[in-house]
């Protein structure tokens, strides 16, 4: 079971920056792919970057590409999320998730990860 706690979200102006991280609880942390997903109300759960348990490769739904970079620090077992230039758009819920390896893994269907945070609340104001 892993347990994962974000932190690093809060109020910004538009064109500001937000750096949201991911504890995670597991001590084989470089096991697991992971995923930012967020939700803002009255809507589903969005897809926003992933990474995979090497930090080699990343991936990120094209509405944040050029603005998030997400990140990995295996060692210290902790994900992250730089997002510069926010928009308010960018305002809502923001999750982190892991999985563990498998294949035909889709990176940006919620319901393939296995484990999820409580989220960490972003807002931008225009």
């Amino acid at each position: 079971q892993v347990q994962l706690a974000e932190s690093g979200g809060g109020w910004v102006q538009a064109g500001g920056s937000l750096r949201l991280s991911c504890a995670a609880s597991e001590t084989t942390f470089s096991n697991y792919h992971m995923g930012w997903f967020r939700q803002a109300p009255g809507k589903e759960r969005e897809f926003v970057a992933s990474i995979d348990r090497s930090g080699d490769n990343s991936y990120y739904t094209e509405s944040v590409e050029g603005r998030f970079t997400i990140s990995r620090d295996n060692a210290k077992g902790t994900l992250f999320l730089q997002m510069n230039n926010l928009k308010p758009e960018d305002t809502a819920v923001y999750l982190c998730a892991a999985v563990k390896p498998r294949a035909g893994w889709d990176q940006r269907n919620a319901n393939e990860y296995d484990y999820w945070g409580q989220g960490t609340q972003v807002a931008v104001s225009s």
